[in-house]
């Protein structure tokens, strides 16, 4: 494996050292040479901000997991992708066309009741709905509305990779916007082996334009996901450069058969895993992630994610900017031997009244490519009890509240650190509206995690956060940071 820095990378000026609080010890961390460099992330303009968002980013999760799903939110989903002129059941025909979701109230949304704290203090008591089919179903239904596009089920990407990052590849170099995930290990792109059906406007990995693109042998790549779709291909050994830092005989996974999920966001060319390479698809040999391979030439080997609510972020990777965070950074440990960025939640914190942490210890994983926070339900419901008018509500897949409620804070105790998510974080999506300001009703930042191997830590707690992903000692690093 090579890796060179470039000229660009080299004039990135230097930052000072800042102590910060490891999980048990101290660590200092500085750029003492080595490569350092920040990638920004662009808009995605396919991204959808409309009602509605909230089932279909909880039902992403599953999908991505490749868990079953709810009955209740098979049948939202069903509904959804009808409001966006995805499937007419009165023709029975799936439309391949975006839809746009209607405006105001649709059939799925529910009216917010009095005496919804105690809605949910029943919820409380009894079990979040089980889990009993899969979406195989829905996939099927689709195949026969409408045969070509019927073999992956249409789970409109505009509701899931808000920003976006742009990444070389080959010689010369071809530049793609790609999604940055720490909860997956495959870099994949489309490519000129990716059927011209399944590419819709996206940038593809030209393999013949690339005088250092060279096949692995007998090597391909498939990835799986709960409705039943499947992303998959041929894999080739090329140069990947990103922010200025090129690695040399990376494995980019050229795609040669694409989920309708990823089709349909015609700005998004594949995307960037950042866990671990245990977890890689390809076969026979796992291959290691772009972070890996570059990890042991940058100045200290690590990434940061500082993510945004509402604004285009960025990535820091060799190197921590101390105008990004305040205060120390705490570190835990991160387990990964399941191949993410695993690590123990001591418990949690509702509100602002200073009150001590209520214990409840759990395993999670931080993932940028998730974009609610999705934790056990003693956790949920304690949350959702705090808002008056919450309540789980079966036609949205998940919890909901009047926008216009008032949302108390959420706080994840760390053991040395506790990492606040603001009130207006905790919004994630409007129901009944185009935005939370027109809209009655909220669907809730954090839901269930019931059907999950693990909590995750998506966006809705990282945007909330400064967050280290320290490959050197596998350690996950969190501090506040200017919001």
């Amino acid at each position: 494996m090579r890796f060179t820095n470039s000229a660009a990378v080299a004039a990135f000026p230097p930052f000072v050292a800042h102590l910060v609080n490891a999980a048990p010890s101290k660590v200092e961390i500085a750029t003492l040479g080595g490569a350092a460099f920040r990638i920004e992330q662009m808009p995605n303009p396919d991204f959808y901000y409309g009602s509605r968002r909230g089932p279909i980013a909880l039902a992403r999760a599953y999908s991505k997991f490749g868990q079953q799903i709810p009955d209740n939110l098979l049948s939202l989903i069903d509904q959804i992708l009808e409001e966006l002129g995805l499937l007419d059941r009165g023709s029975g025909k799936h439309n391949g066309g975006k839809g746009k979701m209607h405006g105001g109230k649709g059939k799925g949304n529910s009216t917010m009741t009095p005496g919804g704290a105690e809605a949910i203090r029943a919820t409380a008591r009894t079990p979040l709905p089980k889990v009993s089919s899969s979406w195989v179903h829905i996939r099927l239904r689709l195949s026969q509305a409408h045969n070509h596009q019927g073999e992956v089920a249409a789970i409109p990407a505009e509701f899931d990779s808000q920003y976006l990052c742009p990444v070389q590849i080959g010689t010369p170099p071809q530049t793609l916007n790609l999604n940055f995930d720490t909860g997956s290990s495959d870099l994949w792109v489309f490519s000129s082996e990716t059927p011209v059906t399944e590419v819709v406007g996206q940038t593809i990995y030209n393999i013949n334009a690339s005088s250092s693109a060279k096949a692995l042998q007998g090597a391909s790549w498939s990835i799986s996901y709960g409705d039943g779709s499947s992303s998959q291909g041929n894999v080739y050994m090329d140069t990947v450069t990103i922010g200025g830092v090129t690695v040399e005989n990376q494995a980019v996974e050229a795609a040669t058969q694409v989920s309708a999920s990823f089709s349909r966001n015609a700005n998004q060319s594949g995307l960037v895993g950042l866990a671990f390479g245990t977890i890689n698809t390809v076969k026979p040999a796992k291959q290691k992630t772009f972070f890996e391979n570059a990890m042991n030439n940058l100045a200290t080997p690590l990434f940061t994610a500082n993510l945004k609510k509402g604004a285009a972020g960025n990535y820091n990777f060799g190197f921590l900017d101390p105008t990004e965070f305040t205060g120390d950074i705490h570190f835990v440990p991160a387990n990964t031997t399941n191949g993410f960025w695993q690590f123990t939640a001591q418990g949690f914190a509702i509100g602002s009244n200073g009150s001590a942490p209520t214990s409840a210890p759990h395993e999670a994983i931080a993932d940028t490519g998730t974009t609610l926070m999705l934790l056990p339900d003693a956790i949920v419901s304690a949350y959702y009890q705090r808002i008056a008018s919450a309540k789980f509500d079966s036609t949205n897949g998940g919890f909901v509240f009047n926008c216009k409620d008032q949302i108390p804070s959420f706080t994840v105790d760390l053991g040395t650190y506790q990492a606040v998510v603001p009130p207006d974080f905790m919004i994630f999506a409007p129901v009944d509206g185009d935005t939370v300001e027109t809209s009655t009703t909220c669907f809730g930042g954090l839901q269930s995690s019931a059907a999950l191997p693990f909590a995750i830590y998506g966006d809705v707690f990282l945007k909330s956060q400064y967050v280290v992903f320290h490959g050197g000692n596998n350690q996950l690093g969190f501090a506040t940071k200017p919001l």
